[in-house]
């Protein structure tokens, strides 16, 4: 949920920690805070309610940024309102202790009253400042050093977290440790970077480390990382790999945000989705993680898919895709609810978690439950060696690339994508598809990129539709079919960015309740095209006209009968219907981005989100 960054070695640690610390913002952006160390005079602090460029205005004011070693992080508050106090970092009652922390300390009340009765005093709300005590007072008590006091804490504390920790009277080491949050560590030439992703570190080391859970690591300067395992103090051989990513996918290369450059990198990216695995001339869909476990899938009585937000909208797409296909029954759960419903959970049920971030905590949980109850997990995620990419039994990556946005938008796509490689697979092995179909999707999947560049070429049109409804106070998105699940994700990108209130329905649900609300001040964004149920979500437009709703049609080139009905009308190419997803969401996203936009709305990180969610 929170951002970390750290750094020690022989540059300057505070210029490395505010640019990183810039490009974790998408995980949070309530506070932000920095230490640095210098031998001469030591601990300096600078934190702040707000965003990563109030803590730089909030430094140029008597803050000596020289040192180099030093921790970061920009927050997403849990524990506390955000606010200069419960902004990190947090420093123990000597003042000696300096942590950052992403996670939450679910046990923090219990051991909070204990510390203040051993005498401890507490500035802010957090649980943070609780864990930075407990290590100091396991320290004090024990005799004992940073690196091991940290060991102990941690093995009393029950929640999730990523930490880096800094010792003054121990000042060339920084201890880091994670448990269900990410934790990356860059190194390089005599120095090491700790970061939340390798985000921040990209351009000074291609080789990082991924702690594992429940693993700790003591670096230090000169010194080789030791990486241990925190239940039980042994030594772990850590994994340098090889960075895949490069610093131009981490900047905005001309566009005015983030969610813009991947909406339009959206061709690009399915084709990197499919590339390799999809060679429609050849009649072939191929992908590692299914083939290596193709009898499961073709052996499963049911298939479960846990995911939350536009994940689990992916999910939905996903549900009419696999039962269509494969006519395997399919079940979408909300992550979130899924462990804490007594879900039965059968041996031969493969369960398809998927999430952007191969982080997020409900997800992890789910996973968890499943392989307990002795399902087969797949993971469908975008980051390489995420805890959830690590977690599953098998699975595949999407190729989206970084993904800044909070407002997810490329990811759903990509998702999409690879869930109807795995479902044109496994149709085809059933033998539930035929041939002729088989092909027939397979080349209409390969050209799906060209046809999201020419549904790109809406934005204008969007961009006035936007101009219109920009101040409506509320919004309804319909759709039938493949189409739901669009109306619904249509709906939260409008809730996430623009914060209108707007709601997503399938079409024929509308006259059960929500036709209540039309009337001519109501927007209605109805997904129409010419494939699927378009004869009655026709009908369905006939009833929002008479009452004097306002129509947003997203139809199929060519389309005349809705054109007639509806006040504004959206061109996309035409495709099948099973795959018409990928196309229609295209108009949804820039229609959503422009209306944000034009309300002065942060788009790339609007309130109270946060792009990876880490904590329950």
């Amino acid at each position: 949920m929170c951002g970390i960054v750290g750094y020690i070695g022989h540059r300057e640690a505070y210029p490395i920690i505010i640019k990183g610390l810039k490009r974790l913002e998408y995980r949070g952006y309530d506070s932000a805070g920095v230490m640095l160390y210098d031998v001469e005079t030591g601990i300096k602090l600078c934190k702040t309610k707000g965003k990563v460029s109030d803590l730089e205005a909030k430094a140029k004011e008597g803050f000596t940024s020289n040192g180099t070693i030093g921790i970061g992080h920009t927050r997403w508050a849990t524990h506390g309102v955000p606010n200069d106090v419960n902004s990190h970092p947090h420093v123990s009652n000597s003042g000696e202790l300096v942590i950052i922390h992403n996670g939450i300390i679910e046990n923090y009340a219990p051991l909070k009253e204990e510390l203040i009765k051993r005498g401890y005093t507490f500035k802010s709300d957090t649980d943070t400042e609780v864990l930075i005590n407990l290590i100091e007072e396991v320290q004090k008590k024990e005799g004992i050093k940073l690196g091991k006091a940290v060991q102990i804490a941690l093995n009393q504390v029950v929640g999730a977290y990523a930490i880096a920790v800094f010792d003054k009277k121990n000042p060339n080491e920084i201890v880091a440790a994670r448990l269900g949050s990410p934790l990356a560590i860059g190194v390089g030439e005599g120095e090491y970077f700790i970061a939340s992703d390798a985000s921040p570190f990209i351009e000074y080391t291609s080789n990082a480390i991924y702690l594992e859970d429940g693993e700790m690591a003591n670096i230090r300067l000169h010194k080789p990382l030791k990486v241990r395992k925190i239940k039980d103090d042994s030594l772990v051989d850590p994994y340098i790999q090889e960075l895949q990513m490069n610093l131009e996918q981490i900047e905005k290369g001309g566009y005015d945000h983030f969610m813009l450059k991947e909406i339009y990198e959206q061709p690009s990216v399915i084709k990197d989705t499919y590339r390799g695995r999809l060679h429609a001339n050849e009649g072939i869909v191929q992908m590692a993680g299914v083939e290596d476990n193709l009898e499961k899938f073709l052996n499963a009585k049911r298939i479960l898919i846990v995911a939350c937000g536009t994940s689990w909208h992916a999910g939905l797409v996903a549900e009419y895709i696999f039962e269509e296909f494969t006519r395997i029954p399919v079940e979408v759960e909300y992550a979130s609810e899924f462990r804490y419903r007594n879900p039965i959970i059968n041996k031969d049920d493969v369960v398809i978690a998927i999430s952007q971030s191969g982080e997020t905590a409900d997800t992890m949980a789910a996973i968890k439950l499943a392989k307990e109850n002795g399902a087969f997990v797949f993971g469908v995620c975008n980051v390489v060696g995420s805890s959830i990419s690590r977690e599953s039994h098998a699975g595949a990556y999407t190729h989206a690339g970084p993904e800044i946005g909070v407002a997810s938008t490329k990811a759903f796509t990509t998702q999409i994508t690879v869930l109807t490689m795995i479902a044109l697979r496994l149709g085809k092995a059933k033998g539930t598809l035929s041939n002729t179909d088989f092909h027939g999707y397979l080349q209409e999947l390969e050209i799906i990129p060209e046809k999201v560049a020419e549904a790109l070429e809406t934005n204008d049109r969007a961009k006035e539709i936007a101009a219109t409804f920009k101040d409506a106070p509320n919004c309804l998105y319909l759709g039938r079919g493949y189409n739901f699940p669009v109306a619904l994700e249509g709906a939260l990108k409008l809730k996430e960015i623009s914060y209108i209130h707007a709601e997503g329905y399938p079409a024929a649900e509308m006259k059960h309740g929500p036709i209540a609300l039309i009337d001519e001040h109501m927007p209605v964004i109805v997904i129409a095209p010419k494939q699927g149920h378009y004869d009655k979500i026709v009908s369905n437009i006939q009833e929002i006209k008479s009452r004097s709703g306002k129509i947003i049609a997203v139809v199929t080139k060519g389309d005349t009968q809705v054109r007639e009905l509806a006040d504004y009308v959206i061109e996309i190419p035409e495709t099948s219907d099973a795959l018409s997803p990928l196309i229609t969401t295209i108009p949804l996203q820039l229609l959503s981005y422009h209306i944000a936009v034009m309300r002065g709305c942060n788009v790339d990180q609007p309130r109270n989100l946060a792009k990876s969610v880490t904590v329950e």
